[in-house]
């Protein structure tokens, strides 16, 4: 047997960890990206806008005042929890997108 692993495997190994190695560069690239976007949604028409960033953290929610009704706020809550829904939801097919660009739709369990 060749030193340190098994014979005519040495090249094919090196040639994996390298591409490895480049495939991981370019995950935590796009993982970067990804925390940095900004994804916007609305409800109610346009009343509620809320945006994330790639990370799934709310970075604000912009409420127009001609949908807060002091009678209703049953429906303003509604509202808000539709528009932050739809953004986390936006957020998580854009994350999706863009590591499949650098997975090539590989199914890699915890990749993100």
């Amino acid at each position: 047997m060749a030193k340190g692993g098994y014979p005519g495997m040495g090249g094919n190994m090196n040639n994996m960890m390298k591409q490895m190695q480049k495939m991981q560069k370019k995950m935590e690239e796009v993982q970067a990206k990804i925390d940095a976007e900004e994804i916007e949604a609305t409800a109610g028409g346009g009343a509620i806008k809320v945006v994330v960033n790639g990370k799934r953290e709310i970075l604000s929610i912009d409420i127009d005042k001609d949908v807060v009704d002091p009678e209703d706020v049953e429906m303003l809550q509604d509202l808000i929890v539709a528009a932050v829904n739809e953004a986390l939801r936006k957020a998580e097919e854009f994350a999706a997108k863009e590591m499949q660009s650098v997975t090539g739709g590989m199914n890699i369990p915890g990749l993100f």
